[in-house]
């Protein structure tokens, strides 16, 4: 979830800090506020195509940051941060971009720099953005696979398919290399001998260019780090103004001074330990100092070996990184190198195989895609059953948010060829079925691709749709699924765009709902949604110096009722402020 975001310098936002809670966040003010400024830099951080025009006028840059908790079931987060070797700090990370006018960006997550586009990947893990111009997870159609399966408890079934694709596919590179003209299979194997008799030689060991790099580093260093020991041990143990002179005199003086009176021992033993530890110090540091020499040649050989190491990564790591088993983990050089050795030992063993080798490998494949046939007739019946229930249920919950007439389905279409195979499955790394949501809106209407059918307002009601009958449901009462859906902060930006009366009671009920299982942030402009928030933020626009400025604050609860009445009849009259009330105390928020 997000726990704090630090807005600075973007469009009318001078500088801007939020701390937030979980549960149901409603952001509202007057129109033109600026509340689409801070769903613009929210947008911004998860990784939205940005120009040098969002700089508040005046400032080189702008930027936007956050905190952010990361909950220890989401696996698809936390595996993006252990491929890339990021450690959450008791599961808080911190993100920040930045942009500059001269157009160039910068982006850190937790102070490691990445591309807009791996920010992106990761945010999505994270946070869905639903608004007019913004419904990231809901238009992917890998999406809706991974929604669909979630709802049908299909996850691990889907995995266990994925790993046997997997290996299917390598081991029918691996035949396909076997098979190769003698001629061609000769001066590879006499290539990759080469290869590993030269990685072999250089005798490398994992992590060794970082400790070479420390080493080349003291060494050229040298000079700064012997006169750095010369002036501490000056001042700890050579002259008699040093630590241990000083202090020896001072326990000569205090032992004296205690055999006269004896409530002078505790400073004595205090003293004497102080004395002790300059001893112990001044040994370490002597020896230290006595062995710090200075070994051109040694210099030379690391840098040397170094060198080596680079021309081996430059040469080997491109190939290396190519097989999937190189990019899963967090490799050192060496490593990277050596993955190439042993998949080069490897293609040698393969190129090596003798026909029965090949029969056997042959067998191996026909018994994968038996097996791959059957996981993947199995996967499209249990999905096939689940989709149904998915599509009845989220027209259901969308006739209650004011698309009485919609209908939604789930398309499940088969996919290409499995490639190579002699079999008719028809079959892709995930299964045989290309899902996708489909959408009719109104009654009488075909039903189409969401993209295609949905505006922006009812695109939102859909999400809200399928994140409710995806939610927990011991927690909502919506069935028997017992699945949530990845993301943990939703994002919707007027979610309530052409709707009113019982409709909006309903989409308020809805996110109250989701709020109990996720994080959600809901720009709104009607009352009956807003009086449903666990925390109510405002968002104003004022001037000052002469310059526009808005800012986010939260509002405690006589500030809250007056909003509301703002939101029902634009003041703060009599029978403004009783509705307001009256909303504030029939839909539950109890501790306002």
């Amino acid at each position: 979830m997000l726990e704090e975001l630090s807005i600075r310098n973007y469009a009318l936002i001078d500088s801007l800090s939020i701390s937030f809670e979980n549960g149901l966040t409603i952001l509202t003010g007057e129109t033109g506020a600026g509340k689409s400024i801070v769903v613009g830099a929210l947008s911004f951080l998860l990784g939205a195509k940005a120009e040098s025009a969002v700089i508040r006028g005046g400032a080189d840059e702008a930027s936007v940051s956050a905190v952010i908790s990361i909950d220890k079931h989401n696996k698809d987060a936390l595996d993006w941060l252990a491929s890339r070797d990021i450690e959450a700090e008791d599961n808080r990370l911190t993100v920040r971009r930045v942009i500059k006018n001269s157009g160039r960006g910068s982006i850190w997550i937790q102070g490691s720099p990445f591309s807009r586009g791996e920010l992106a990947e990761f945010m999505s893990f994270l946070f869905d953005l639903l608004g007019q111009h913004a419904h990231q997870s809901l238009l992917s159609k890998d999406n809706h696979r991974r929604c669909l399966d979630r709802f049908a408890g299909l996850e691990e079934d889907v995995l266990a398919f994925n790993r046997v694709f997997k290996e299917l596919a390598e081991k029918r590179k691996s035949l396909e290399n076997s098979l190769v003209s003698e001629r061609d299979k000769n001066a590879r194997i006499e290539l990759l001998t080469f290869s590993i008799d030269e990685i072999d030689k250089a005798a490398l060991k994992s992590g060794e260019s970082r400790e070479l790099e420390a080493e080349s580093a003291r060494l050229a260093a040298f000079e700064k780090l012997l006169g750095s020991v010369e002036t501490a041990a000056a001042a700890l143990f050579d002259g008699e103004a040093s630590v241990l002179s000083l202090s020896r005199k001072a326990r000569s003086g205090i032992d004296a001074a205690a055999a006269i009176d004896a409530g002078l021992s505790g400073l004595q033993q205090r003293l004497s330990a102080v004395y002790y530890e300059a001893e112990d110090l001044s040994g370490e540091l002597r020896s230290y100092r006595d062995s710090l020499t200075f070994d051109p040649a040694r210099l030379e050989a690391v840098e040397e070996r170094l060198a080596l190491i680079q021309r081996l990564k430059k040469k080997y790591k491109t190939s290396a990184a190519a097989g999937e088993s190189a990019v899963t983990g967090a490799f050192s050089v060496e490593d990277v190198i050596l993955a190439y050795r042993n998949s080069a030992a490897a293609e040698i063993e393969a190129l090596s195989a003798s026909e029965e080798n090949r029969e056997r490998q042959r067998e191996a494949i026909s018994a994968l895609e038996r097996d791959i046939a059957r996981q993947a007739a199995a996967l499209t019946v249990k999905r096939k059953a689940a989709s149904e229930k998915l599509a009845c249920r989220i027209s259901e919950i969308l006739g209650s948010l004011g698309m009485p007439g919609a209908i939604f389905s789930v398309n499940l279409a088969p996919k290409g060829p499995l490639p190579g195979s002699q079999a008719d499955i028809v079959c892709g790394p995930w299964g045989a079925d290309d899902v996708e949501f489909m959408l009719a809106p109104n009654k009488g209407e075909r039903a189409r691709e969401l993209r295609l059918a949905a505006s922006g307002g009812e695109l939102s009601r859909v999400m809200l749709a399928i994140k409710t009958a995806l939610a927990s449901p011991q927690q909502l009462d919506f069935g028997d699924s017992a699945w949530i859906d990845g993301a943990e902060t939703l994002i919707f930006d007027e979610i309530d765009t052409g709707i009113g009366g019982e409709v909006a009671i309903a989409v308020g009920e809805y996110l109250q709902r989701i709020g109990g299982v996720k994080q959600i942030f809901c720009v709104t402009h009607l009352a009956v949604i807003a009086c449903r928030a666990d925390n109510h933020l405002k968002v104003e626009k004022n001037s000052a110096g002469g310059r526009t400025l808005t800012s986010v604050r939260a509002l405690p609860s006589g500030e809250r009722r007056n909003e509301i009445a703002r939101m029902l009849a634009g003041g703060n009259g009599e029978t403004a402020l009783a509705h307001a009330c009256e909303l504030l105390e029939k839909y539950g928020v109890k501790k306002q």
